[in-house]
């Protein structure tokens, strides 16, 4: 096991790497820059801000010396705060999405799972049609047209939450389930799916010829096997609303990472956007470590070779 973790943090590195080079290099690339916003700058400004920050010289050039400062833990002060490191700021508003996205996660198991087992059981009867289509429903909303939805009926229609702001639990309501609701469909379809398959099994056609109940067979002999391909899911569906919440943060106004890494779209602030998507690629590979080891210690029929 400890072969496997240091395998794959090893095999991490170059990843890293990688999505650091292409974020880079397309900022960079994109039209505009990122001094575009100074009022009256001159050429001679321009290119002091430019070498203070590194900023001279061909793209490859620039890349090494960004990539030197991140080895060395250093990921570069921000073009558009100034005076404000990206280490900083990213500490500061990462709290706030990690909690955001945290809530939003296990809504997603605390309602997937005990939904896919009911549609799972329910199959042949209309009942479970209909939860199966809420399930597909949920997954085929895409999040920007939910998140206004929710703040027009349940803010500004029935007045049950606050449309947006931070600091409230109320506040907390309508984004994580925004941000929730379509990872929902996703859990309950896989476990769905699962159960169907394990329901199936020799072992619980041998417990039902025990005697056994079916609340007694679904809950304590087909539900573990049947969630491991949700268990799968969870490295990518933990980065997926982490990755979300970007949005959902700019449309409720949460002062978390999304703002920050919209902003720093906007005005072409490399170093932010690169050390935004540094840290959520650094998520999304742990998190993926996570579901491996989970796996593996479910089933042991599965052996972490890679």
């Amino acid at each position: 096991m400890i072969t496997f973790i240091i395998r794959r943090l090893l095999s991490s590195i170059p990843v890293g790497v990688a999505v650091v080079v292409i974020c880079f290099t397309l900022v960079r690339l994109a039209p505009g820059s990122p001094f575009s916003s100074e009022r009256a700058l001159d050429p001679v400004t321009k290119q002091m801000l430019e070498a203070k920050y590194r900023l001279t010289g061909s793209i490859p050039t620039q890349l090494f010396c960004y990539l030197s400062q991140v080895a060395k833990g250093d990921l570069g002060e921000s073009l558009k705060y100034r005076g404000r490191s990206v280490v900083e700021i990213i500490g500061q508003s990462l709290p706030r999405s990690i909690l955001l996205g945290s809530i939003s996660f296990l809504i997603s198991l605390g309602l997937g799972i005990p939904l896919g087992a009911w549609a799972a059981a329910r199959n042949r009867d209309q009942v479970g049609s209909i939860l199966n289509g809420l399930a597909i429903l949920s997954l085929s909303v895409p999040t920007f047209i939910l998140a206004p939805t929710t703040v027009l009926l349940f803010s500004f229609y029935f007045h049950l939450f606050p449309p947006a702001g931070w600091g409230e639990p109320s506040q907390l309501v309508l984004p994580a389930f925004a941000l929730a609701l379509p990872f929902v469909g996703v859990c309950a379809r896989l476990v769905r799916s699962g159960l169907l398959e394990t329901l199936g099994s020799d072992f619980i056609r041998t417990g039902r010829s025990k005697g056994l109940s079916e609340p007694k067979l679904v809950l304590l002999h087909a539900l573990r096997p049947a969630i491991l391909p949700l268990i799968s899911y969870a490295g990518p569906l933990a980065a997926g609303i982490l990755t979300g919440s970007l949005l959902i943060e700019e449309t409720f106004a949460i002062p978390g990472v999304g703002q920050f890494f919209v902003s720093g779209v906007i005005n072409r602030d490399v170093f932010l956007v690169s050390g935004v998507v540094l840290v959520y690629c650094a998520f999304l590979l742990f998190f993926n470590l996570v579901a491996d080891w989970l796996t593996a210690l479910l089933d042991p029929r599965i052996r972490l070779h890679s």
